[in-house]
């Protein structure tokens, strides 16, 4: 019986932050707006690029403009797969990855970033070979935590049982709403306490996810 881990990409394989935050003030300098803090920019990732330029134009009274919004998102989106310069991959990564695949272990990657930017910063890693499956932020009609793309990612790895792993609120929803152990990489992008994100096990190092994860997939 095949089991898979699916991963979330932003804040739970690679801190991304640096340069989402990089990209987004490019814009805001080319559109005479005031910059913003990393711990900003950082607040609004994980819902996809659509939310997170929604983000930036709420904060700097701009809310309204839809087609203003429409403008950043294409322009964002059209620098974002060359935005891996500042990136970093979690201490730990790749030999997880290493050990689940020689374990046997099938692995997804479920993210609400697009798949483009999602494949081109694996390539950039080295890590792309290790996912059968990629599902990105605009994969399908609907997004995290929406649980349809985490499902879909499930089916397409033909694993009969899997756990889900990433560090957000929003992960531990989707995990919730498709009815998929959760576990919480607790360095990421987290916005609230451990205790108050629902989630079956909750790790800081990667090192103990092969062993965690057999305890909640047959």
């Amino acid at each position: 019986m095949s089991r898979a881990v699916i991963f979330d990409l932003d804040g739970t394989l690679i801190d991304s932050a640096p340069d989402i935050h990089a990209a987004a003030n490019r814009l805001m300098d080319r559109h005479g707006f005031v910059r913003f803090s990393a711990q900003e920019t950082r607040g609004f990732i994980g819902s996809g690029v659509p939310h997170f330029i929604a983000c930036c134009l709420r904060a700097r009274n701009k809310a309204q403009d839809a087609d203003l919004q429409a403008q950043l998102v294409e322009e964002f989106m059209a620098e974002y797969e060359a935005s891996v310069t500042l990136t970093e991959v979690y201490p730990g990564v790749p030999e997880m990855l290493w050990h689940l695949s020689s374990d046997g272990w099938v692995l997804g990657l479920c993210t609400n970033k697009p798949q483009g930017p999602a494949r081109a910063v694996l390539t950039h890693f080295g890590l792309s070979d290790f996912f059968r499956v990629i599902v990105g932020g605009d994969t399908l009609p609907v997004r995290k935590p929406d649980p349809a793309p985490l499902l879909a990612t499930i089916q397409a790895t033909g694993a009969q049982d899997a756990i889900y792993v990433g560090d957000s609120e929003i992960d531990a929803e989707t995990a919730q709403r498709a009815r998929v152990p959760f576990a919480l990489y607790t360095e990421g992008y987290r916005k609230t306490a451990v205790p108050e994100i629902a989630h079956d096990c909750a790790f800081s190092d990667f090192a103990d996810l092969p062993r965690i994860a057999p305890q909640f997939v047959a």
